[in-house]
């Protein structure tokens, strides 16, 4: 069949996903509905359910009311029904799955996935069985040089705090031939070509310039704004509360580290400039159908400061998911006399009151600290859900394969016009040759679909953590930006210095953590901001679950969320 030049007026819509395995074994629980636009809280929620009234000593035996506290969730949890999961209808509406995560599949010259196969990934996603993924036939068929997909099956599994995976929703991603796609394509194009640019230079470097202009070409590039145009101090920015304040990279990347008696050099091992993977179609085709890449990472011999889009893309290759937001929270709380900045806890801690008591394992360090950990895994269990069981969005480096067969196969594909006459196009094509997305990577995105982020989940998650349980509207005192060879740190004089917040910068953090994956060539912008909105409703989730085993008295967290709401849990 051939591909239409335009979607159906059909395919304009988003569509309900189709029930199977996401209605989770039969029935499906009618769990609260966490979603990325908003939180339904169930009406009992109230006092703590761990004992009895404050200060009144309880008569019933502790395991009773262990158990009250467990089923009292549980069944709190199953009384708001679960929403309705949306999709752009892509899978359905191109019957040669041009639009949908295949990498890791069979695929023939062009990068066309082998519809056999497709159809047994496709089945293994709704049965969610460990045996339907070991059918899924690999595109590069030795073991020893193949890539494997990356745990699908976690998608599936349960949990024993916060809500169920199927309690959370995003929005329908933008479709393959939409205008919104086509935005989202070309700001990865301009990533890629200011990798090497220090940020503090786009203010007058001409191709930050060329960017902005193109970038508010556009007809609909959803970025942040000002009078309908892009400018320098907003590219590749996203409006969240206090972050578009001070520089683009949030504080927490610079400052010295106090971790226990240690004092941690805060410059990374970053990668050398100027060197891109999968330019040619050769290496693309191979990399697409999951073959292990015979390229390696080239290293910077000298540590720097997180300065441009390649260091973040550095950053978040091998980090440790909530390490970004665990080194936020040592700073946060450790005293001035560590490198530290001491800011007090949320106004909810109970303990702020007390003449005699202090939090420890609950209120306290160690129930910050451990948090973080807890509500990333939860983070990234609900991605997993998203994307193997209801989007299998497709990766930036599919697409812009696309694109390039397109342009040089003439390969039939309803490609948007404002990726094919755009000036990112052309300044890719004159840099490499052709017209796939320079990866920084050598292995490009990952073997698990694109939407949602893991790392935005987490961040938006390990974010909400920290609003919630410390005093985060406080101003953020001494600014530093790093200098731009990345080999020192100077004060920030910006205009905007004073604007700055420590919740900006817990905010900016989160949005640092989901776009330079972006930056890296691996995702979207959609995949960023609706992955942390999704890990802020995860956080929400388990802190509503938390508070129901508290002994304190405690009326609750009160913390801004992403679209500038006030929200008490």
């Amino acid at each position: 069949m051939a591909h239409p030049s335009t979607p159906s007026p059909a395919h304009s819509e988003p569509i309900p996903a189709t029930p199977s395995r996401r209605a989770f074994l039969g029935g499906g629980l009618g769990v609260a509905a966490l979603t990325g636009g908003g939180i339904l809280l169930p009406s009992l929620i109230g006092a703590n359910r761990a004992g009895a009234a404050p200060g009144a000593p309880s008569k019933t035996p502790r395991r009773v009311r262990a158990l009250r506290v467990r089923q009292d969730a549980a069944h709190e949890n199953f009384q708001v029904q679960t929403p309705t999961q949306t999709v752009n209808g892509d899978e359905t509406f191109y019957p040669a799955h041009l639009a949908s995560f295949s990498k890791g599949l069979p695929h023939n010259a062009y990068g066309e996935v082998d519809t056999q196969a497709y159809a047994l990934f496709k089945a293994a996603c709704e049965a969610g069985t460990y045996e339907s993924f070991e059918a899924v036939p690999a595109g590069e068929l030795d073991p020893a040089l193949s890539f494997r997909l990356v745990n699908p099956l976690a998608g599936v599994a349960f949990d024993m705090e916060g809500s169920d995976v199927a309690a959370f929703a995003m929005r329908a991603a933008p479709a393959f031939a939409s205008a919104e796609q086509a935005g989202e394509m070309v700001e990865d194009y301009w990533m890629a070509l200011l990798r090497d640019v220090p940020f503090r230079q786009y203010a007058t470097h001409p191709v930050a310039a060329a960017a902005c202009a193109d970038l508010s070409w556009l007809s609909d590039f959803r970025g942040p704004k000002d009078s309908g145009s892009v400018t320098p101090a907003l590219l590749f920015r996203e409006d969240l509360p206090g972050a578009l304040a001070g520089p683009l990279v949030s504080q927490f990347f610079w400052r010295s580290l106090p971790f226990g008696a240690h004092a941690i050099d805060p410059r990374i091992r970053t990668t050398m400039p100027g060197v891109d993977h999968m330019t040619t179609a050769p290496e693309w085709l191979a990399i697409q159908n999951g073959r292990v890449p015979s390229a390696s990472e080239v290293f910077d011999p000298v540590p720097r400061y997180v300065r441009n889009g390649r260091d973040f893309g550095a950053w978040v290759h091998v980090d440790v998911l909530f390490q970004a937001f665990l080194q936020a929270a040592l700073n946060l709380t450790a005293p001035p006399s560590a490198g530290g900045l001491d800011v007090a806890p949320n106004s909810g801690n109970p303990y702020l009151q007390s003449t005699r008591q202090a939090g420890f394992a609950t209120f306290g360090g160690p129930a910050l600290m451990s948090l973080l950990g807890e509500v990333a895994t939860r983070a990234l269990k609900a991605m997993w859900y998203q994307k193997w069981m209801v989007h299998r969005r497709q990766r930036p480096e599919s697409f812009a394969g696309r694109v390039h067969h397109k342009l040089v196969s003439g390969r039939p594909y309803p490609i948007h016009g404002d990726v094919l006459g755009s000036q990112a196009l052309a300044e890719i094509y004159n840099a490499h040759g052709s017209y796939f997305l320079p990866m920084a990577y050598p292995e490009g995105s990952p073997l698990h679909p694109s939407y949602g982020a893991g790392h935005a989940a987490v961040a938006g998650a390990c974010a909400t953590v920290l609003k919630a349980l410390l005093d985060t509207d406080v101003p953020f005192q001494g600014p530093m930006e790093a200098t731009d060879d990345g080999l020192g740190l100077q004060p920030y004089n910006g205009a905007d210095a004073g604007l700055m917040t420590v919740e900006g910068e817990i905010n900016k953090l989160a949005h640092n953590i989901a776009y330079g994956r972006n930056m890296a060539g691996v995702h979207w912008r959609t995949d960023g901001i609706e992955s942390m909105k999704v890990g802020e409703a995860v956080t929400l989730s388990v802190l509503r679950d938390h508070r129901a085993t508290y002994a304190e008295s405690f009326n609750g967290y009160t913390l801004r969320r992403f679209d500038g709401t006030v929200v008490t849990i």
